[in-house]
C-alpha cells in the first residue's frame, strides 16, 4: 500500500497497520525513509512559524532559521530517534518483553510520520495565530495521536 494509504489507515487502526509493515519482513531503508519523510514534514509543518519568528525578530533572518531547522529535522533528528529507539529496546529487554530493536524502530518512526499531518496544523497554527492556548491545544492533541500510534504499535509488535 501507498504510505498516503497507510497514514489514512493508521488513523483507524494503528495496531492492524503496523502488524502489517512487520509482516513485510525487515527492512532498515523503509524505517530510514520514513525517518527523513517525518523529518521533513517537520520541517515544512515548522516553516510559518519560523517566518513568523523571522518577521517578529530581524535580528535571525529566515534563511539562518531555515537553515538549521533543515539540519536538525533531517539530518539529526533521525539519529536522535535511533539513539532513543536503541533505549527503547534495551528497557523493553530489561522488562522482559520480546521486541525486536527492529520493531522497536519502526514502531517509533511509523508514529512520528503517521502523526504528521497534525504537525502540519501545529505550525499553521504558530505560524498564523502564534504560541497560544490554541497551539497547546494542537500539540497536546498531536502528542495524544504520537503515544496512542507508538502504544498501539509496541503492542502488535509484541503479539508478533
Amino acid at each position: 500500500m501507498a504510505v498516503t494509504s497507510d497514514i489514512v489507515a493508521t488513523y483507524r487502526g494503528p495496531g492492524t497497520v503496523m502488524s502489517g509493515l512487520l509482516a513485510q519482513g525487515r527492512n532498515e531503508v523503509r524505517v530510514l525513509m520514513f525517518a527523513l519523510m517525518a523529518g521533513l514534514l517537520i520541517f515544512v509543518a515548522l516553516s510559518p512559524y519560523q517566518a513568523r519568528a523571522a518577521h517578529l525578530d530581524p535580528e535571525g533572518p529566515l534563511s539562518v532559521r531555515q537553515y538549521w531547522s533543515a539540519f536538525f529535522w533531517i539530518f539529526l533528528m533521525p539519529l536522535l530517534l535511533y539513539a532513543f529507539a536503541a533505549m527503547v529496546w534495551v528497557i523493553s529487554r530489561v522488562a522482559g518483553q520480546k521486541l525486536t530493536g527492529y520493531a522497536v524502530r519502526l514502531t517509533l518512526v511509523w508514529s512520528l510520520l503517521a502523526s504528521a499531518p497534525i504537525l502540519l496544523l501545529l505550525g499553521l497554527a504558530l505560524g498564523f495565530i502564534g504560541p497560544g492556548v490554541q497551539a497547546q491545544i494542537v500539540g497536546a492533541v498531536w502528542l495524544a495521536v504520537f503515544f496512542w500510534f507508538w502504544v498501539s504499535g509496541l503492542f502488535a509488535a509484541q503479539r508478533g
